[in-house]
């Protein structure tokens, strides 16, 4: 367990909050605040107990420079909306100016720090940059888990120098991903989707050592199919991978793992919504066509594999979601987890973009704020953001 803001002295410390509002924009318009949106009761925490706020966070890869298009400046803004306070954006990074800016926050005040990745020392993480920002602070609050497997100075290098807790949205993450790897509730099921085997061999092979069903969808499963002797025609698959999806299969044979694979796919001539599709099963597909969807007869298998289950895990689109032809087993299976009477948790941008699409985002448990941390926390790895973070004794 790792200490919290709920654990330690808030009232007239300041404190630097490093945050994810890493937003979609559309040019200066934010898309989707959720990101946002879910920090807030750690801020609201801060102020009610009169902190004072320094917010960090990144905005897009701009390489080590100022970059215009990756301003903070609507975050703040939008923020100030969200809270009915004053987010002044403070241009500068470092230097006397903002230590002064900061020296005179008030009791329940914030300054928003400028996209820490226009510092090149931010994705070093260089300790001098960490340290400044430590001088002008006498907290770290980590409430970026999406952020958390990066060891950037922002998100590790300065819990080195002043004592680090976790904000509310990051021990929320640690808790409930936490409980899928130490404590799971049984029956467990993960639903794992996406293009591509090689991203996920860590996930999947930590997953095989707890989860009672495997259900694989996606991209991917052309590659576990592949590897069954299935002829797939134009589908993406890994042939570099086969032997990995084989010996997956192995090990989940080994373990009673029942992994579920399509029975049936959509398939269609060429990747595009308007292409000539049709639904057939998965030893039947035509030369030159390719898989781009799970079929009926795999959704029916799959919400029967869901029926029963007391925690479900789901991360990675089961098909080409984004196009309407390729949308219907995405969406059908999210709509089984928010009528599933078990726990549901969801991670990853494009599987939480199904739910969101879906409208069922209120019926899920949990939807991680993470995308690669929460696949590498589901691996079992360490996370630096989070390793930095005091432990509660």
């Amino acid at each position: 367990m790792k200490k919290t803001i709920r654990d330690v002295q808030l009232q007239g410390k300041t404190v630097f909050l490093r945050v994810d509002f890493n937003v979609p924009l559309d040019g200066e318009r934010i898309t989707d605040d959720t990101r946002i949106v879910k920090a807030l009761p750690t801020i609201e925490m801060l102020r009610e107990q009169g902190a004072r706020i320094v917010l960090a966070s990144h905005l897009g890869r701009p390489k080590g420079e100022v970059d215009p298009r990756y301003s903070l400046k609507p975050v703040a803004q939008h923020l100030s909306q969200l809270l009915g306070v004053p987010v002044p954006l403070s241009e500068e990074l470092v230097g006397p100016a903002v230590a002064a800016r900061i020296q005179a926050l008030r009791p329940g005040e914030l300054l928003m720090l400028e996209n820490v990745r226009f510092h090149p020392g931010e994705t070093k993480n260089d300790p001098e940059l960490a340290r400044t920002w430590a001088s002008y602070v006498d907290l770290f609050v980590n409430d970026a888990f999406g952020s958390a497997h990066r060891a950037h100075a922002s998100t590790v290098g300065v819990g080195t120098f002043v004592p680090a807790v976790a904000g509310l949205l990051m021990a929320r993450e640690l808790e409930v991903l936490g409980g899928v790897l130490k404590n799971p509730k049984r029956p467990l099921v993960a639903i794992i989707g996406g293009a591509k085997i090689k991203d996920k061999i860590g996930v999947l092979e930590n997953l095989l050592g707890l989860v009672d069903r495997l259900l694989i969808g996606g991209g991917m499963a052309n590659t576990f199919l592949l590897a069954q002797g299935y002829d797939l025609g134009a589908s993406l698959v890994e042939e570099d991978q086969v032997d990995t999806a084989r010996r997956l299969m192995q090990e989940a044979d080994a373990r009673g793992v029942r992994v579920y694979l399509p029975q049936d796919v959509v398939v269609a001539e060429r990747f595009s919504a308007d292409a000539a599709h049709r639904t057939v099963p998965v030893g039947h597909i035509p030369s030159g066509w390719m898989a781009l969807d799970i079929g009926p007869q795999t959704v029916e298998i799959f919400k029967a594999a869901l029926q029963d289950a007391a925690m479900v895990v789901w991360n990675g689109p089961l098909g080409a979601f984004e196009l309407a032809p390729f949308a219907a087993g995405t969406m059908a299976i999210a709509q089984a987890l928010s009528t599933s009477k078990g726990e549901t948790i969801v991670g990853g941008g494009d599987s939480v973009a199904a739910i969101e699409a879906a409208n069922v985002a209120e019926s899920i448990s949990h939807i991680s704020t993470g995308g690669g941390a929460t696949l590498e926390f589901l691996e079992g790895k360490t996370l630096p953001g989070v390793a930095i973070l005091q432990d509660l004794e």
